[in-house]
């Protein structure tokens, strides 16, 4: 009796070793590269027109976020064409916009198309292609304010400014010289940020000019400011797409995708982008 207990154990223990191996092999097989299923997924905001924002009218452009809401604008016309281009389905993933380089490297992602400008310390984490778009820097204002009128940004010292949390575009307020306290803590996106404009809560508010054209054609109370060569702010204002580091056949594929768009093809783009936001975004 000792002696069949004793090949029963042995004939659990190599049977448990053996589903182990099973589950352990399984667990390594487990591929969820976009090679493999052919699924491109891309983060973006969902909340930053006329690059992409959400809405629940489904359109030429639109791309199905969840059940209920929808992807477009510009971010997500590229994105579309670069998973055409590759020959993948597209996934529009919506995430916050602090929680787009993490999710990329955590592989929760395999793109990053959001309006994001390729800067050294975010080259510390992650890969760029080349830039998609360019436009210049500018700030909204309410329509007939006094900073209506500045003509260079060290005249801003004086009033209160505002730019988009974790961007460049908080970061380069600092160049204004003595703006110290008006260097409003920032917010986390536009539709944050627009209401303590109107409010007078801030003066001005950092932008993109595509992004400053579309939120003051949605809000006609506000307008923008630009400035001549040497009298704006020093800032990168291009914007290309984020991918994870170490993938360079994929970053190749990628890249070689955009190529295909070309310049007037890209500003045609924004312009319908632009166009076609919903009003308050």
């Amino acid at each position: 009796m000792k002696r069949l207990m004793t090949i029963v154990l042995a004939a659990l223990m190599v049977f448990g070793l053996a589903a182990c191996g099973s589950k352990e092999e399984a667990n390594t097989n487990t591929d969820t590269n976009t090679e493999t299923n052919n699924v491109l997924r891309v983060g973006m905001e969902c909340n930053y027109a006329p690059f992409n924002w959400t809405t629940l009218e489904a359109g030429e452009h639109t791309v199905q976020i969840n059940s209920v809401d929808l992807a477009d604008g510009y971010d997500v016309v590229m994105a579309s064409m670069i998973a055409e281009q590759m020959g993948m389905e597209l996934q529009i993933v919506k995430l916050e916009w602090d929680s787009l380089i993490p999710a990329l490297n955590q592989g929760e992602i395999d793109l990053i198309i959001a309006g994001m400008t390729d800067t050294p310390t975010r080259r510390e984490e992650i890969s760029f292609t080349t830039p998609y778009y360019e436009s210049d820097m500018v700030i909204i204002v309410k329509d007939g304010s006094e900073v209506q009128n500045v003509t260079d940004i060290q005249e801003l010292a004086q009033y209160k400014v505002m730019g988009q949390q974790g961007t460049t575009y908080d970061e380069i307020i600092d160049q204004i010289e003595g703006i110290g306290a008006n260097h409003l803590d920032p917010k986390a996106d536009y539709p944050a940020m627009i209401p303590d404009l109107t409010a007078g809560v801030a003066d001005a508010i950092t932008a993109e000019l595509p992004v400053a054209v579309g939120i003051c054609t949605a809000n006609q109370s506000l307008t923008y400011v630009t400035f001549a060569e040497g009298h704006g702010f020093d800032v990168d204002t291009s914007v290309s797409i984020g991918l994870r580091k170490g993938e360079e056949e994929f970053q190749a594929r990628v890249q070689a995708a955009l190529d295909t768009i070309s310049a007037e093809t890209r500003l045609e783009m924004m312009l319908a982008a632009t166009d076609r936001q919903p009003a308050g975004e």
